[in-house]
């Protein structure tokens, strides 16, 4: 292997290996120069998920198994805990006297248990005070503390993907652990609003936008909201959604890269880009595009979110005549199966691409289910999963159609700006609504 390009884009050096393939080739061709910027470009304050060094301590599915957990470990001594908890010896980053003391010191109270998404549609808790080598050993208090100041919402994706697909692309309004949205290596999470006080953000940032609820800002690059600004003729408003007629805010712009991250062609396309380095998100040369892939984008964010009025539809049927203990979990006939016989008690109406769909190198219908082996399904639980499929099933309609919008206005790289990345490095202030 060869390294062939070294150049820079938006005044980032961006390498890719000469993998010598007729794939490469197209995706080297179809972007001059590395015109598009990285997503790290377009939102600078960016880093990994969440590192507990011990996740079976400081996660659980419920908030009463984090209070009986912690309640238990702050009263105990090294000697009990290491025998109770089964603890391994410490390591650089996380050790007993530091857990302990990170504990004592922030109550422990209940107010640190906060929801984090753990896995693609599975959300736990966790015992969160921010505290770095506490007890988590990574916190990333620097992107998180931005995700629980108030209300927000985040792109997953990944620097790098070992799968033979690139599907390391997800969403959350929750702090975020760092398997969650690539399982190979790690994933990374970009926060779209940053809020005063929290960590060391780019002040730059803070000077450039009007604040929002909660004095939020958006994390976007002012060079890129600038180039949609110019091609869509839109106006920015700095918190929220525009009606994407006569404006845009930030919702919008991240519902655009999310519907393009989620297009089957431009991961088939730009696989070996995606396989070394995080995605890059492809500056628009006209105004329609821009609107018809937000709309999709938007979509799909309120699915992975779980916030989608779709949701409330089961397009599956609970079936058991032995309760619902997750005994064993298996597709057959339409059905996920989660008893050893495979004939009782499951999920009927679960079609095989919504079985066999991927996120983050997890199968996720299967995923979620084989980390309960064990456990009793509740009500809520039930109703979780069977939200889990409908989202899945929305997301499969919704790529087809994003790829069929793309190929609407000019396809691959036509619809988009291929030219150099020079006005976008160059742009203005961009163009904001004076009522912002």
């Amino acid at each position: 292997l060869d390294f062939v390009h070294d150049q820079f884009a938006l005044g980032r050096r961006f390498r890719i290996l000469n993998i010598v393939d007729d794939v490469t080739r197209e995706c080297l061709a179809a972007i001059p120069d590395f015109a598009w910027p990285a997503i790290g470009d377009v939102m600078s304050i960016n880093g990994t998920g969440i590192i507990t060094k011990r996740d079976f301590l400081s996660i659980h599915f419920e908030r009463q198994e984090v209070w009986t957990t912690f309640s238990e470990f702050a009263v105990m001594s090294e000697r009990e805990a290491r025998q109770h908890f089964n603890l391994p010896d410490d390591v650089r980053d996380w050790r007993f006297d530091w857990a302990k003391k990170d504990l004592c010191d922030s109550g422990p109270s209940q107010k640190c248990i906060k929801p984090i998404l753990y896995r693609p549609f599975d959300i736990r808790q966790i015992y969160y005070t921010g505290q770095a080598r506490g007890f988590i050993g990574w916190p990333v208090f620097q992107v998180m503390g931005h995700m629980i100041a108030g209300e927000n919402l985040a792109i997953i994706t990944a620097r790098s993907n070992k799968f033979p697909e690139p599907d390391h692309f997800f969403a959350s309004k929750t702090i975020v652990e760092t398997k969650c949205g690539e399982s190979s290596t790690q994933s990374a999470t970009f926060p779209l609003y940053l809020y005063p006080g929290v960590g060391k953000s780019d002040g730059s940032m803070f000077e450039t936008w009007p604040a929002g609820k909660g004095g939020r800002r958006p994390n976007l690059d002012p060079g890129f909201v600038q180039a949609i600004a110019q091609a869509t003729g839109l106006t920015f408003v700095s918190d929220g959604r525009g009606d994407l007629k006569k404006q845009f805010g930030p919702e919008d712009a991240l519902a655009y890269i999310y519907a393009v991250f989620h297009s089957p062609e431009y991961r088939r396309r730009f696989e070996p880009m995606l396989k070394l380095d995080f995605p890059r998100v492809p500056t628009l040369g006209s105004a329609e595009p821009f609107a018809a892939l937000a709309l999709p984008g938007h979509d799909l964010l309120a699915l992975h979110l779980l916030d989608s009025p779709k949701l409330a539809k089961p397009i599956t049927e609970f079936i058991s005549s032995r309760g619902s203990e997750v005994a064993k979990v298996s597709w057959s006939k339409n059905t996920v199966w989660i008893d050893k016989a495979q004939t009782t008690t499951g999920f009927k109406g679960v079609r095989e691409d919504v079985w066999n769909f991927h996120i983050g190198g997890y199968q996720v219908c299967e995923k979620w289910l084989k980390d309960r082996k064990g456990r009793t399904l509740s009500k809520d639980d039930i109703a979780h999963y069977q939200k889990i499929v409908v989202a899945l099933s929305e997301t499969i309609r919704l790529m087809k159609e994003i790829d069929e919008v793309i190929e609407k206005h000019g396809g691959w790289p036509g619809a988009f700006q291929t030219g150099s990345s020079q006005a976008v490095a160059d742009a203005e202030e961009p163009m904001l609504d004076s009522g912002s």
